[in-house]
């Protein structure tokens, strides 16, 4: 049985001291062992919300990482920085990532390899535009997208990434895919996964849904057989987020 895994991604929003206050509000009422509960957080908060985390189950994470050990790469920051300083998950190959600043599936795999590599555990997003979805190609674009940031990847390391699948034109609209809608792609990714490696490996690796949800539809959507929690956006900032968590 694959545990729910529930991650708030804050983006790039909460200075360090929203951080301790935001954690306040949140961590006694997300402190639990059904799911795993995940707070993302921006780089210059990794440290604070380490420290405000302390004691509880709450897993903590980061939104992008530069895929080099070290060197002249000025303003990123690597895995080992990431590590060391109390976070152990990552984001990688967010649609904002990929559209904003042009992060392509090259670059994609690559940050796949290296997370693996230095020891962070990703959660790797892909989903396709609403004009893909309108003309009927999405699960073709989706597909393609998970075959190249899987290249190079083993069975071991594949089981130990998280998927995340965002539909582009779910995410900050207040749109959602129907819980049948995000089940159906889900499901696709799953047998995606298994014609790369196997049964066994796609039976075991987790799929989030991401995109708009909330405490009003996380219960539905995370209901369904092959959605293994969610990837959190506007609501993780709010105490909506507990009653998500508490789906």
């Amino acid at each position: 049985m694959r545990k729910k895994i529930v991650a708030g991604n804050w983006k790039m929003n909460m200075t360090p001291t929203e951080t301790k206050e935001l954690i306040a509000k949140l961590k006694d009422k997300c402190n639990t062992d059904e799911v795993d509960v995940l707070f993302v957080v921006p780089s210059i908060d990794v440290t604070t919300a380490y420290e405000c985390l302390k004691g509880t189950k709450i897993k903590l994470g980061t939104q992008n990482f530069y895929f080099e050990e070290k060197g002249a790469y000025t303003g990123e920051i690597s895995a080992k920085m990431i590590i060391d300083a109390g976070a152990e998950y990552v984001i990688i190959g967010h649609s904002e990532r990929r559209g904003i600043f042009k992060e392509d599936d090259e670059m994609i795999n690559k940050k796949l390899i290296a997370s693996h590599k230095f020891g962070l555990k990703p959660i790797l997003c892909c989903g396709e535009s609403l004009e893909l979805r309108e003309k009927g190609t999405y699960k073709a674009f989706i597909e393609g997208q998970i075959k190249s940031a899987f290249n190079g990847i083993d069975k071991n390391q594949a089981v130990n990434t998280v998927i995340a699948y965002e539909p582009i034109w779910a995410i900050g609209t207040g749109k959602t895919a129907t819980s049948d809608e995000a089940e159906e792609v889900c499901k696709f990714i799953r047998d995606v996964i298994k014609a790369l490696y196997d049964e066994s490996v796609a039976n075991a690796i987790r799929i989030q849904y991401g995109g708009s949800v909330n405490a009003g539809n996380a219960k539905e959507i995370f209901s369904k057989e092959d959605i293994d929690g969610g990837l959190v956006g506007g609501a993780s900032l709010k105490e909506d987020f507990i009653n998500i968590v508490h789906y």
